[in-house]
């Protein structure tokens, strides 16, 4: 098992090129499997995730490849068992992505039930109420979900809406089904995040018939039959933010290539809020800060509020603020468990239910910890590179899901980052 010794504090200063999408990349790759012939897909990201989820595909009959010049290219002519095996599903929750698409094509689908980060209670319930709308049988068999469709699904007005606002995930799913059913769906309280309006616009290049793209009423007309598509990601919002912290928390100044500010925006005015300069540059953008960290609020929501992907990181800069901050999770009401390991490291940091109320401290002290999930241990690994000490990360196969080798990239604008096997 691999962990992180990172070395601070540390001023980061340079610049750093944003990769892909990981979260618009999953379900692009799902899609894929609504048509039949190869797709190729420019800018995904080479990730633990990324090849998880191209050994599902490939355990369905694909056939998944990387090019010389890094495209991905999944063939999709054969999809000779319909089938989700738990041993894949278990490891990531977007596993789930293939339902709607195995179901739409194939008139069947057999998917373990998902597993993934441990950041409390996520259920399916809305994915599985949407395929049903569309006429789909559903019903769980020894942890699977199985679901049937022989005549095909039918178009139908679904509304998506769940007790933490929309589903992401279950946009998707019901999205790409609805692209080869029977007349007419509208989706209503769609997730409005980016990435589902990239998948929608991928799945329009194939030959589908979305409309609303990027607002929460969809409107997919059916359609017969869908063509392989070549494709490219765009670039990943949550990599960008946790950056642009990384250049906030070390008081340093990282020019971003690749950075959409668009996609944005709740992001950079939380940041400018609290004293960090972020200013349009090119292809990106120039995070710096020189002066104090300012206490703030921040609340997680569905877009095109503050991401719950990038709390645990704002945390951490927070954890350094003067005055007193507050931290209201809304998407994920349990995704705190990076909090005593942040209090581990001399954070001031106390949970009242869904709120930390977050106490600046004047600097954090080394500490070995333990990474939760994916987002917790970028936050670790940026309070690493603020602290006094030498910091071990434990657990980095986590932030090998999401980040690409990110000691290779960070290590060159100032960091101090070493990767040891124990």
């Amino acid at each position: 098992m691999d962990v992180f010794r990172i070395e601070g504090p540390v001023r980061l200063s340079g610049a750093v090129s944003i990769n892909g999408s990981k979260n618009a990349s999953l379900p692009i790759m799902a899609a894929a499997v609504l048509t039949a012939g190869k797709s190729v897909l420019r800018g995904v990201p080479n990730l633990s995730d990324i090849s998880v989820f191209g050994r599902l595909l490939g355990r369905l009959g694909c056939q998944v490849t990387r090019s010389a010049n890094g495209d991905l290219c999944i063939d999709s002519t054969v999809i000779d068992r319909p089938v989700g095996e738990y041993e894949i599903v278990r490891r990531m929750r977007a596993g789930i992505c293939i339902l709607g698409p195995l179901l739409a094509r194939c008139g069947r689908a057999e998917v373990s039930m998902p597993g993934g980060c441990a950041i409390g209670d996520r259920p399916v319930n809305i994915h599985l109420k949407g395929l049903q709308e569309l006429g789909a049988q559903i019903h769980l068999k020894n942890g699977y979900i199985v679901a049937e469709a022989p005549n095909g699904l039918t178009g139908k007005d679904i509304f998506l809406g769940g007790p933490f606002g929309s589903t992401v995930l279950g946009t998707a799913n019901v999205l790409m089904a609805a692209t080869l059913a029977k007349g007419r769906t509208i989706i209503e309280s769609a997730a409005c995040e980016p990435e589902i309006a990239h998948l929608a616009s991928c799945l329009n290049k194939m030959g589908a018939r979305i409309s609303g793209i990027g607002s929460p009423r969809l409107i997919i007309e059916g359609v017969s039959q869908l063509q392989p598509v070549e494709f490219e990601v765009i670039p990943d919002r949550i990599e960008a933010g946790t950056f642009m912290v990384a250049a906030a928390i070390t008081a340093g100044e990282l020019k971003l290539h690749n950075c959409r500010l668009d996609d944005m925006m709740a992001i950079v005015d939380k940041l400018r809020n609290i004293g960090v300069t972020v200013e349009t540059e090119g292809d990106g953008c120039v995070v710096a800060r020189s002066g104090a960290i300012k206490a703030g609020d921040v609340t997680t929501q569905p877009y095109p509020g503050f991401p719950t992907d990038l709390q645990a990181q704002f945390m951490a800069l927070l954890s350094l603020a003067e005055g007193n901050s507050v931290i209201i999770e809304k998407v994920f009401p349990d995704r705190f468990m990076h909090v005593a390991e942040l209090n581990r490291m001399a954070a001031n940091l106390r949970k009242e239910g869904p709120t930390v109320i977050v106490g600046g401290v004047e600097k954090l002290i080394a500490a070995p910890v333990m990474a939760s999930d994916l987002r917790a241990s970028a936050a670790l690994v940026l309070a690493g590179l603020a602290a006094e000490g030498t910091t071990v990360v434990n657990r980095v196969y986590h932030i090998d899901r999401g980040y690409e080798r990110i000691e290779e990239r960070l290590n060159p604008v100032g960091a101090k980052i070493s990767r040891e096997s124990i």
